[in-house]
Formats: C-alpha cells, structure tokens, sequence
C-alpha cells in the first residue's frame, strides 16, 4: 500500500470510528465536540488523500486550499449579511476560528465537495458533463447539508436569528448551500477535472458510505425520523445510481 493510500485508510477509520461514536455519547457535551472536529478532519484528509491519488499533490493541495480559503469568505461574509444562507451565526463552541468561522467549516467543504462531484460523475454516466457535473455535484452536496445543519443546530454550534421550518433551519440556507455548491464545483471543474466517463471509485464510495451512515444514525440513534427520511431522499437516489453505475464498469 502506497503512503497517500495508507493515510488515506487511517482517515477514512478515524471517520467511521467517530460517526459511530458521537451518538452514543451526550449531546451538546465535549465528547461530541471533539469527535466533530475528529470526523470532519478525518473526512478532509482522506479526501485530500485520494485527490493526491488521481490527480497528484500540486493539484490536490491547490484545490483544498482555494476551497477552504473560497467557502470561508463565504461563510464570513454570509454571518455578517446574511447572504447566501439567511442571518446566522456560530456559537464559541467549536475552535480553534477563523474570522469568526470554525477552522472545521471549510474543511467540510471540501471533504465532501469532491465525493459529491465524483458521484454526480458517475450518476450522469455518459451524459456527464461539465455543466450536469456542476449542477448534479451542488444538488448533492446539498442534500448532505440537509443532515449536517439539524444536527450541528442540535449540538448548538451555529443557529438562525429566526429559526426555520426544517429543525429551526431555514429554506433559504439549503438555497445558500446550493449556490455556492455551484461555485465550489466549477472550481473543481477547473482544478480537478475528471476523468472522461470513469468516475474516481473510493470517492464514490464515500459519498455512498455518508448517506447510508446519515440515514440510518438519525433514523436508529439520533432519533429523527423526519431528518433521516428528507436526507436519505436527498443523498441515496444519487449514490445509489452511482454506485450502481461505477460497478457496471
């Protein structure tokens, strides 16, 4: 096994460890708080692992970067305007911050962007391209959102000055999410094209991985059936063709 696929390994265990973990444990308590920032940094470098794998070091390490220093401007001016995701804002709870946004939010960004693209890719099969990738990719990195915002609303790390009507969400911030996925995937058009027709396997296979862990730990152990049936609706129509899709090849 290579060194970027050994890394890549631990990180992928380290996720899965602490997804399983977190609702067993208190909510709102530090556990929980430390196994968030534990699951989103190992889901950051495993798909930063497999980008290095694809498309090689320069151009995985330029497209985290950009990324993560794109989605954080975005963050910081949507707490300020309100714009694209209604008027919110993050609580202290999560550290180490920057410019008032948590270090862990842009990294989410990009952790699951690249599975989302990928799985849109091999969704499309031969009717992929670029502006289906683009938009497919946003639709599901939103519909992931549509499983991290309830529950990181529920840990009380960010909230909305006037709730909402989805687990005090508002609409407007899956729109938010939506527009700047759009954004966030045509820089991964540009940075990291895929390959023609072959969609990358072990970032399908996350994608995949995600929505079955998100429906199933919010139906059995979070206890929401309402979020596990809106974001499995959302994550396993697409992950399901994709997969299916990938093995056919």
């Amino acid at each position: 096994m290579k060194p970027v696929d050994r890394v890549g390994a631990i990180a992928g265990l380290a996720t899965m460890a602490g997804m399983i973990a977190t609702p067993l444990l208190p909510q709102r308590g530090l556990a929980r708080k430390v196994l968030s920032s534990v699951v989103v940094t190992g889901m950051f470098v495993n798909t930063t692992a497999n980008a290095v794998r694809t498309w090689g070091g320069r151009r995985a390490g330029a497209a985290g970067a950009i990324t993560a220093v794109t989605t954080t401007a975005v963050e910081r001016i949507g707490t300020q305007t309100g714009l694209p995701f209604g008027q919110y804002g993050y609580t202290n709870a999560l550290q180490p911050q920057v410019a008032h946004v948590p270090a862990i939010v842009p990294l989410a960004w990009f952790a699951m962007s690249l599975p989302s693209r990928e799985a849109a890719h091999a969704a499309l099969g031969e009717h992929s391209t670029p502006g289906r990738r683009i938009a497919l990719g946003s639709a599901a990195m939103t519909a992931w959102d549509l499983f991290l915002d309830p529950q990181m609303v529920g840990e009380g790390y960010w909230s909305w000055v006037r709730g909402g009507r989805y687990r005090s969400i508002p609409l407007s911030n899956f729109v938010g999410w939506f527009i700047t996925g759009l954004g966030v995937m045509a820089l991964l058009e540009a940075l990291l094209p895929p390959k023609e027709y072959d969609a990358d396997g072990p970032l399908v296979g996350t994608y995949a991985y995600m929505s079955v862990m998100e429906t199933l730990g919010f139906a059995k152990y979070f206890r929401d059936p309402l979020v596990a049936v809106i974001g499995g609706l959302g994550m396993l129509p697409i992950a399901g063709v994709a997969v299916m899709r990938k093995l056919q090849k």
